[in-house]
């Protein structure tokens, strides 16, 4: 029988968002449907979720990973990652993801580890490598609002702004052209561009919408707008799923071979013994 059957499918760490919900303010550990469904579909790989992980563990987490997608959230990076003051105390907060994202960003440029940002995922790649944020991009003047607009979720995810790309880019070469339309549901953005990342995608009023890691060994990309909803409806968001999911098998296929090699490494050196005890 194939060796492949019994193969575990490439897998992606999607951290959990912490939230207090219901009457009596439970915590929760949470991950959007659409984030998990769009790695399933999309990227053809199995989406994990390591609950309560923390920062410490995440060496060890890593290496049982082939890639990590860093979703969206309706909570803000704490801006005191990125050395200021809180700006509006009511809006949401996540401490806790902060901890561990922060951490696992550095990890996985460090390591090679196939790296996809969305929304607050672009905006903790900026901020953990040394970037800043717009708390709130629609107060700065000279930026459009690009919060979602009221109505239904149809609505609110449907194209909003266009991107102008960097021409060349890997963004150019999956939307077929230099520019396309995205939706728009984010109140913070990037304001400082962190060194080392390369701006690939503006919106018409300048705000970098998309970047690259620079020397990253392996796929380290991050978008602004939303490209898991409804992902196989929309060439483009398809396009960047499938880049994605290229990486990310191709680092399973070398954690295979590796743990492959770790086996059958006990078995040859039997052999090598017997073989000069009989000499």
């Amino acid at each position: 029988m194939n060796d492949d059957t019994f193969s575990p499918p490439p897998l992606v760490w999607l951290p959990a968002d912490h939230r207090l919900l219901g009457s009596h303010r439970m915590p929760f550990l949470l991950l959007g449907d659409k984030y998990a469904r769009a790695v399933k579909v999309g990227a053809h790989a199995q989406p994990v979720m390591f609950p309560l992980a923390d920062a410490a563990q995440v060496p060890q987490l890593l290496n049982l990973v082939d890639g990590v997608m860093l979703t969206g959230s309706p909570s803000n990076v704490h801006p005191s990652h990125f050395n200021e003051a809180l700006y509006d105390p009511s809006l949401p907060l996540d401490p806790q993801r902060d901890s561990l994202t922060l951490t696992l960003v550095k990890a996985c440029v460090a390591e090679g580890v196939p790296l996809l940002g969305i929304c607050r995922g672009l905006q903790e790649i900026n901020v953990a490598l040394g970037g800043s944020l717009h708390q709130t991009v629609h107060a700065v003047d000279g930026l459009m609002d690009h919060r979602e607009p009221d109505g239904s979720i149809d609505q609110q995810y449907a194209p909003s702004h266009a991107l102008r790309f960097e021409p060349g880019s890997v963004f150019e070469q999956w939307a077929g052209g230099g520019q396309a339309r995205v939706n728009s549901l984010h109140g913070q953005g990037v304001a400082r561009l962190a060194p080392g990342l390369r701006a690939l995608a503006y919106a018409p009023d300048g705000l970098v919408e998309a970047f690259e890691v620079l020397g990253a060994p392996a796929f380290a990309y991050a978008v602004q707008w939303h490209p898991e909803w409804r992902c196989s409806e929309n060439p483009f968001y398809a396009a960047i799923w499938r880049a994605f999911g290229e990486a990310v098998r191709a680092r399973h296929q070398t954690r295979l071979q590796q743990g492959r090699a770790v086996a059958a490494a006990p078995e040859r050196l039997s052999v090598e013994l017997s073989a000069q005890f009989l000499r």
